[in-house]
């Protein structure tokens, strides 16, 4: 299910960017307007001094609401965050999982990394996920705009209830995992991590290793010109079921697929959160 957090937070965005949005459509007529009434009245005008004070006290009052918004949203943000308890999956995964933590801030991609006897299993998964998935939700609440429509969203809402929320779908994960053997290359595998499971969409084998991670232009190229096999889902049922079992004894288990999604929403909150200060320090530092 879509987080708290992601729901608390969707809300006063949607919300404001569509005040944002009408408010810019009323400035820009009251710019129109302006613009043609100086126009007319220029040639009166003695000298361009008192247009340049204009400018900048006008640069002033928009850099100190700016910078008023961005308190503000961060206050919102830090009372979000006050008011929720870090999952318990995150501490116990943390804790018991058999899995190495790189999370570095400011980037999107959190890499977990263990060995399982001589191999090397790396897994990736990133924040971007989850911020598609509000995108697409605030895309969809925009599309129905009309009165007809929020009426008959309104009137199943009261309907189901919080029993519907209960069964929203959690936001789709996407993990690489890649299985590396000293001198055999590596098997990369593309999977979701969602409601609790991992669902394998794609299988390869590369005879370099270094292809499986793609880290370059040079080796994302050179990996597309290796044959892919053909799709998960239409190899023989029990080449699939053999094949999970294999990843769930490296620790491709349920407990990581219900750690990733909580772990990736907890990251986007700080990440964010970090954005709003860095952005509200450049605005406030004096040029």
């Amino acid at each position: 299910m879509m987080s708290l957090r992601t729901l608390a937070r969707s809300a006063p965005r949607a919300l404001s960017r569509a005040s944002s949005a009408f408010t810019r459509s009323q400035v820009a007529g009251r710019t129109i307007q302006s613009t043609r009434t100086s126009a007319f009245l220029r040639p009166q005008q003695a000298s361009a001094f008192s247009t340049t004070v204009f400018r900048r006290t006008a640069a002033a009052d928009i850099e100190e609401e700016l910078s008023a918004k961005l308190a503000s949203e961060i206050q919102f943000e830090e009372e979000v965050k006050a008011t929720q308890d870090q999952p318990a999956s995150i501490k116990d995964y943390l804790e018991n999982g058999p899995f190495q933590i790189k999370d570095v801030p400011g980037k999107e991609d959190v890499v977990l990394t263990r060995t399982y006897g001589s191999e090397k299993i790396t897994v990736t998964f990133s924040i971007a996920d989850l911020q598609n998935m509000e995108q697409d939700v605030f895309d969809e609440d925009a599309a129905l705009g009309d009165e007809e429509a929020e009426g008959k969203e309104a009137e199943q809402d009261g309907a189901e209830g919080e029993e519907d929320l209960a069964e929203e779908p959690s936001v789709p994960c996407r993990l690489n995992v890649v299985v590396e053997k000293p001198g055999k290359g590596a098997l990369a595998v593309e999977a979701v991590a969602q409601d609790g499971a991992i669902v394998v969409e794609n299988l390869y084998y590369y005879q370099d290793a270094k292809l499986a991670h793609a880290a370059t232009a040079d080796a994302s190229h050179a990996s597309q010109d290796v044959y892919p096999g053909p799709p998960f889902g239409s190899l023989d049922e029990d080449l699939q079921i053999l094949m999970e079992r294999y990843l769930e004894e490296r620790g491709i288990t349920t407990a990581l697929a219900v750690f990733v999604p909580d772990y990736m929403d907890m990251k986007e909150q700080k990440e964010y959160l970090a954005w709003l200060n860095n952005v509200k320090s450049f605005v406030d530092t004096a040029a």
